[in-house]
Formats: C-alpha cells, structure tokens, sequence
C-alpha cells in the first residue's frame, strides 16, 4: 500500500523514482504533497545502503511542479507564512542533505515551488520542452523555500536577481546555459538520464559520495567552515574499508569492489 497521498514511488535496482502526482493542478505543491515529501525522505534515510539514488519527477507530461499551491495561500497570516516557509525551507534541506544523488527529472513546468524543489536537488535534467522561472513577484511575495539563495548560488547574482524580479521564465537549453540544467535532453528521456547518471555514480565508493554531498553543502550553511569539514571528512574516508578497497585496487589495475563500510 502507498503510504504517500500524492507520491508515486517505484524502484528498480536500487534507484528510487518519485512522481509527484497532482496532474490535474500541474503537480502543485500543496501541503500535503510536501508533508508527503519530507515522510519519504525521512522513511528513506533508514535504507540508505540499499538506496544507489533517488529521482523526482512530475507526472504527465505539461508539469514538473508548476509551482505552490495558490488556494492554500488566500488565507495566510504573517505567522502561517512565516509557518509554510520555514517548513518548506526544512523539507528542502532534507533533500539537499540527503546522503544519496537526488536527481530532478525536469518533464515541463518548473515554476515557483517547482523551481525552488529542482534547485533542491543534487542535480537537475532537463526535458527540452521545460521551462524555469521563479514568479513569485507576479503575485506579489518572493520565493519562500529557498529560491533567492539556491538560485544565485547556481546562476550568479546578477541573473538570479534579473530572473527573480522580472518574472521571465527560461527554457530547458537557457537553463542548461546558466548552470541550473546539468544536461537537456529529448521530452520524454529525462528519467532514464537521471538513471544513467546514478548508475554511474553507484560504481564509486558509496560513503565518498556521502561525504561530497556533505562538504559541498556545508559551504552554504551557516556555522560551517566548508574547508574545515573537508579536512575532517577527508581523514574519515582513509579510515574506511572501501578507501583500502578503491587504492588497492588501482595498485592492482581491476575495478573496485566497494561495500560501503
């Protein structure tokens, strides 16, 4: 039974595709979707060993996420808001702290909260058919999940505050330009992409892996020296089984066999 209200979860050897399944609302984020969210990546984290990477996705074909849900936004105070940001802030860092590649599959609409939960990802895919874009301007707010940070952390300022103030949205080959899209590809292809690469990264050691993830964000995070914890986790991957492995095996020129101790 799937415990995820608008979620669909399939796997298949150890990659994990989620389909936010909203098609009639283009996939919008409601609050429900992202308590949907954060209970997967929170039931994930447990079988992290067996997990090669995880691949999010919106169904049909028109809509990555379209955005925030707007209904659930007409009634909102200052508290409520100050509420819904800091909780999305919080499930977006579940995902980018997540110790496995995070893959958006990017199918169409990537407006919004949509823009915001791509960003969120390690990486993103792009279909050549979508497109970008934080309006939040258009009704007045801004981004509220981490937008105006991980956007010019990806694009640079000076574009991150054009796209943010000006509403524009982009397409799939402008983005992969920027550096918001890591690859574009045919409409249709984008998930088998986002496999191919966690395929990929599947052959390395898996506790390095972890550790990149962890140094890189550590640079965007308040209280951390990303230098400093570069050094320490460096220290921590010569203490493993699978560092012994990956340089014994060099030495003897055949492929690693690693086991994520």
């Amino acid at each position: 039974m799937n415990p995820y209200q608008n979620l669909l979860i399939s796997e298949l050897n150890g990659v994990l595709t989620v389909t936010i399944n909203r098609p009639e609302a283009l996939n919008a984020l409601n609050q429900q979707t992202m308590r949907d969210l954060a209970n997967f990546f929170r039931d994930a984290l447990p079988n992290v060993a067996q997990i090669k990477g995880v691949i999010i996705t919106g169904a049909g074909a028109k809509s990555f996420v379209a955005g925030a849900d707007i209904s659930e936004f007409t009634q909102l105070d200052a508290q409520g808001a100050l509420e819904m940001a800091q909780n999305g802030q919080d499930i977006f860092f579940q995902i980018e702290r997540f110790p496995r590649p995070v893959i958006a599959a990017v199918n169409g609409f990537a407006l919004g909260g949509g823009c915001e939960l791509a960003m969120a990802c390690h990486l993103r895919i792009a279909g050549e058919k979508a497109k970008f874009g934080q309006p939040e301007v258009n009704l007045g707010i801004i981004p509220g999940y981490g937008g105006t940070q991980r956007l010019c952390q990806l694009v640079g300022k000076a574009k991150a505050l054009e796209l943010m103030m000006t509403a524009d949205m982009i397409g799939a080959e402008e983005a992969h330009r920027l550096g918001l899209a890591n690859h574009v590809v045919a409409a249709g292809e984008e998930v088998a992409k986002a496999t191919e690469i966690i395929e990929k990264i599947a052959t390395k050691a898996p506790l390095a892996i972890s550790k990149v993830i962890e140094c890189v964000n550590a640079n965007y995070q308040d209280g951390k020296d990303g230098y400093q914890t570069e050094i320490s986790e460096f220290a921590s991957c010569v203490r493993t089984n699978d560092f012994k492995e990956g340089a014994t095996a060099f030495l003897e020129k055949r492929k690693p066999v690693f086991k994520n101790l």
